[in-house]
Order: structure tokens, then C-alpha cells, then sequence
């Protein structure tokens, strides 16, 4: 650190900094007299000035009010939203550096929190598009339209994102770079369409109005997109007039569903499903399969770098024609339905009962008879007494959700005596804490691979290869 201004370091203190790197969660690192300093809205080699909001005794967080000196990573956000809207951290730096942090980010979770030493981690494999690449946006209504602190609630009609920790204000979204636009020009229609025909928006403070959400979902491959209306009432002259307005050739929707629902929730789903026209899905193709896709279908949001992943994970499993592959955390069996041609069997397995079923749907329509999925706890499917029918595997893929494996699934897994193991992470810090725990049975890491599925954002996926170390494999025997 040079020529750092000296201010106390205190609450509400005006201080200038050099931004050192990028931290978790979006943020990025200062230091201070050997005092880390969370900083809100920098890039790595800014000099900035900056208020500090918050002081603890071993870390401080503050916000830029001024670039000094821009970084030569920093550049102009593609998005007039950028800094308002919380979906895109880091629009603000070239994706090549993003890219280049990301790995960072993973090495460090590996060595400082699972003590893993040494290991290979590739290059950060890029997204194929860093715009443009979701297959889903959910927006939201509002009677209140965020216009910042200061008149805030000027504007009794809003459609949009929800503003970072406001879940009760909706920031106006004109203009999105993540979907397509097609989907923007869906989304400013709707908001003009329901504005002119005085169409109140759902208020979660009175629990009155009629317009709650727009889903909107594509297939990038088919080119079929889906507008899903999320309501209270089922306004049957509105809607059909809507429908019209849909079927016009520049939004290029193929099916409109809107649903119904009185609860008080506000999750995007509704008690009655109405299709307004086209067949009420919509078709994906990922690999060699064909997915349909209800309104409320779990289905990976980067359709096209989601193919990029499956075929890493194919690749370190080192897949051959006689194995049986167990499928852990298999979701919609989007992973166990990819590599289902080149192998024996595929044995899925899921908590969530929906997703289960469609599933074994999606299998029976693309004609895979080499599957099975199995709807049961992970942990209830890997102890020793359990009462399913299977073959042992030859491989174990396994794709946990954030918070990673139940130490009782990492101790099954360890136990198992499975040559080949893949895991699929979306979070470095869970996964570190497993890969150490499974470095306990003999299991090492061969490489690790950063696949960037979420451009612009802090997120990171891997595909972590790991191999049943020969010296444990013989202690086993």
C-alpha cells in the first residue's frame, strides 16, 4: 500500500483506498494498517475514495463515492441498471478478469478452508456468451416503484427485479442483458398493457391487486419462448386481449400460461394453471436430448454452457460402455439423461418427488431404458441397510446443492470404495470442505475445472475430478 490518506477509521470516515482484489459475494479488498476493508462497488487496481459504513474490530466495509484512478480491468457496464439492481456485481470489470478472479476464488477455498494443497486448478472455462445467456428471468410487480431514498414512493405501478434487501420495492427494469431481446421488448409490452387497462399490481403490505409476476422462458435452441403471468383473479377479457398482444411476430412467443393463486406468497407459482395458446411448454434440446419445460420446471439457467459442464463431468468420470454411474442430487436428470448413451445404467436419485417424475418423463421421450430414478434422502439411499434394488457403481457423479453433502452422504460415499468420483459444485467453500473430508478415505483431486455459468456475477461452478487413491484402495481390500 502507497500514500493512503491518514483518516480514522470509523464509521462515516472518508478514506482513500487501493483496491487489492476481489473478495466473495461481489465485493472487493483494501487494507487498512493491516485491517481488511470490504468495498462496495470497486475494482481490483482502483484507487478510490470511499466511505466507510460499517467498523468492526476485524474488518471494515465501505462504499466508493469516487474512482481516483480507474484500474485497468474496470469498463463501462453494459447495463443503465448496474449499481442499483443487484443481479450483475461485477459488470464493471472486463469479463477476462472476472474470469481470472473466479479461479482465484476457487484455489482459495481449496487451500484455505479445506488445507488442500497443491491442487491443479484449470483455467476458468468461459461462458459462451456473457450476455444474452439465461433461459429464464422472473420479474416482478409492485405498487411501489423504487426512485432511491428520496421520493421513493412516487410511482404507485412498478415492473421489475426486487432492489438488493428491499424485497418490498421494485426497481423499473427497461432493459435487461441477460435473457434476450425479445424478452425485453415481452416486458416492457406488459408493463405499457396492464398500465393502460389500470390493472393493479399485488401489494405484499395489504395483500390486495391483481398482478404478481412475469415469468419469461426460451429455448435457445428451439428458439420457443414462454410467457408465464402470475395473478390473483383469472380476468378473462384482460387476458384474452394480452394473449393478442403476445402473438404479435416481434415477441416471438409460442405459449402463454398465466396462473392463479390467492395465496400470500411470493413465489412465482400458481394454484390454477390457464394456457392461453400454444401447448403451455416449451422444448429444449441440451446434448442429445429433448427436455420439455412447464412454467414452473426446474431446468439449468445457461442452456448452452450447461452442455460445456455435462461434458467436463463426462470427461473425468472417464465413462465407459459397462459402467453403472450413480447420479446423486440428479434434480431433473439433466446430467444422468446426458451420459445415459455412452454407459450401462444410470441410477438417479432425488429428494424432490416433482422432479423425479419428470425425470423418468424426459427419459421415456427421448427413449432411455438404461435409467432409473429413485426419489429418497441421499443420506436414506447410501446407509448400509437401505432397501433399494441397485447395482453397485463404477462411477459416482454427485451435484449437491449449495450447502454441499450431509457429512453422512461424504461418509457413505467415502466408504463406498468407488474408483472414480465426480463432483459438481456451485459453491468452492462447500465443496473444499467435502473434497477434505473425502481426502480422509484415499480420495485425490486430479484437477479442478472453474466453469463460469453466471457472467457478471460472483458465482462459480466446478467439476471436480477425484480418484480413490491406490494405497487406500488396498487397505479397503
Amino acid at each position: 500500500m502507497t500514500d493512503i490518506e491518514p483518516a480514522p477509521l470509523q464509521r462515516g470516515a472518508t478514506i482513500i483506498l487501493d483496491i487489492e482484489k476481489a473478495a466473495f459475494e461481489g465485493r472487493s479488498i483494501a487494507r487498512v494498517n493491516n485491517l481488511v476493508v470490504f468495498v462496495d462497488g470497486a475494482v481490483p487496481g482502483d484507487r478510490v475514495s470511499a466511505t466507510v459504513f460499517r467498523k468492526k474490530k476485524q474488518f471494515a466495509e465501505a462504499r466508493v463515492d469516487e474512482v481516483l484512478v480507474p484500474s485497468p480491468h474496470r469498463v463501462d457496464p453494459a447495463c443503465t441498471h448496474f449499481g442499483v439492481c443487484g443481479g450483475c456485481k461485477w459488470q464493471h470489470m472486463s469479463y477476462e478478469q472476472q474470469l481470472v478472479w473466479k479461479r482465484a476464488h476457487v484455489r482459495d477455498a481449496f487451500e484455505r478452508i479445506g488445507g488442500l494443497e497443491g491442487v491443479v486448478v484449470n483455467e476458468t472455462l468461459p461462458s459462451v456468451s456473457p450476455f444474452w445467456y439465461r433461459n429464464k428471468m422472473e420479474y416482478s410487480f409492485g405498487e411501489m416503484r423504487w426512485l432511491g431514498e428520496v421520493n421513493r414512493d412516487a410511482e404507485p405501478f412498478a415492473l421489475g427485479l426486487h432492489v438488493p434487501k428491499r424485497y418490498d420495492r421494485i426497481l423499473h427494469i427497461d432493459e435487461c442483458h441477460l435473457e434476450s431481446p425479445e424478452s425485453n421488448l415481452v416486458l416492457n409490452a406488459t408493463r405499457e398493457f396492464f398500465l393502460e387497462k389500470g390493472i393493479s399490481a399485488f401489494s405484499t403490505r395489504t395483500h390486495t391487486g391483481d398482478l404478481r409476476h412475469l415469468v419469461i422462458r426460451e429455448g435457445k435452441h428451439t428458439g420457443e419462448r414462454m410467457v408465464y403471468l402470475v395473478t390473483s383473479q383469472r380476468m378473462e377479457a384482460v387476458m384474452e386481449e394480452y394473449a393478442a398482444l403476445l402473438q404479435r411476430g416481434e415477441f416471438g412467443v409460442t405459449t402463454l400460461i398465466q396462473g392463479v393463486t390467492q395465496r400470500k406468497s411470493t413465489v412465482a407459482i400458481g394454484e390454477e394453471d390457464i394456457v392461453h395458446f400454444g401447448e403451455g411448454s416449451i422444448r429444449e434440446q441440451l446434448g442429445d436430448n429433448t427436455f420439455r419445460i412447464s412454467p414452473t420446471s426446474f431446468f439449468q439457467t445457461n442452456t448452452l454452457q450447461a452442455e460445456r459442464l455435462y461434458a467436463l463431468a463426462e470427461k473425468a468420470a472417464e465413462l465407459r460402455p459397462a459402467d453403472v454411474v450413480w447420479d446423486l442430487y440428479c434434480g431433473t436428470g439433466t446430467i444422468s439423461l446426458y451420459i445415459a448413451r455412452d454407459v450401462k445404467q444410470v441410477v438417479g436419485v432425488e429428494l424432490n418427488d416433482a422432479a423425479i417424475r419428470d425425470a423418468g418423463t424426459n427419459a421415456g421421450a427421448n427413449g432411455l431404458e438404461n435409467t432409473q430414478f429413485i426419489c429418497a434422502d441421499i443420506v436414506d439411499f447410501l446407509a448400509p441397510d437401505a432397501a433399494h434394488d441397485v447395482p453397485a457403481p463404477d462411477v459416482i457423479i454427485t451435484d449437491p446443492p449449495r450447502a454441499g453433502m450431509h457429512t453422512k452422504v461424504v461418509d457413505a460415499i467415502g466408504k463406498s470404495g468407488v474408483e472414480r468420483l465426480v463432483y459438481v459444485s456451485c459453491n468452492p467453500t462447500t465443496s473444499a470442505r467435502d473434497c477434505a473430508m473425502l481426502a480422509e478415505y484415499g480420495y485425490d483431486i486430479v484437477d479442478i475445472t472453474p466453469v463460469d455459468m453466471f457472467p457478471h456475477t460472483f458465482h462459480i461452478e466446478c467439476v471436480i475430478s477425484l480418484r480413490k487413491n491406490a494405497g487406500f484402495a488396498a487397505q479397503d481390500s
